[in-house]
């Protein structure tokens, strides 16, 4: 996971004590959703040169794509999950991290992928982890970026800690503002769940 400097500290430790619960429900590619698999692979597949999982969590999607012969590494906030990543996916590089300090060169990468991961920073926090997106990677280089579908910046109780929608708009507005033009964008909304939306962008 990844926040704002302010919020930091309550997501890791809000994902420090579900650490394990996290693992066992999402942890596995194969549990979570096809569509999801697709969206991150076809971008993924366009992607060329060294992928930033930022905000990996237990590392699933990281390991899925250097399995795929990617480049690929994660980062995350919250240490149990880069130990949980770093003893299930031994061949990946995890490491302790945020965006605001990926410790990559700018313009070394070929792409961010930031699924779910932003989710719990605050409006006022968010441009700022989207322009440190933007310097770490290469002109022309794409961010993937999933998230809760909803009024811009409303704040709800997520299971773990307070967290934020966005309409698919209002994140282009923001990723156009951080230097991105927005490629493509998705949404759905499956019966039980909060409504799902991503935007694919590139790096101008």
């Amino acid at each position: 996971m990844l926040a704002g400097a302010r919020t930091d500290r309550r997501v890791r430790d809000g994902y420090t004590a579900r650490a394990t619960e996290y693992t066992e429900l999402f942890g596995d590619v194969a549990q979570l959703d096809a569509r999801d698999r697709k969206r991150i692979v076809g971008w993924a597949d366009e992607i060329d040169g060294p992928i930033l999982d930022a905000g990996c969590g237990p590392g699933q999607w990281t390991a899925y794509l250097a399995d795929r012969g990617r480049e690929a590494q994660g980062i995350d906030l919250v240490p149990a999950f880069v130990a949980t990543a770093s003893a299930r996916f031994p061949h990946v590089s995890y490491r302790v991290a945020s965006l605001l300090d990926a410790g990559v060169r700018p313009g070394s990468l070929g792409g961010v992928l930031a699924w779910y991961s932003l989710i719990h920073a605050s409006p006022d926090e968010l441009p700022t982890l989207l322009t440190a997106a933007r310097c770490a990677i290469r002109e022309g280089g794409g961010l993937l970026v999933g998230f809760f579908d909803g009024v811009d910046g409303e704040a709800f109780p997520h299971a773990v800690t307070t967290a934020h929608y966005w309409s698919r708009p209002g994140m282009s507005a923001q990723l156009e503002r951080a230097g991105f033009v927005v490629v493509d964008s998705e949404a759905r909304v499956d019966e039980g769940r909060r409504p799902h939306a991503s935007i694919s962008a590139l790096a101008v």
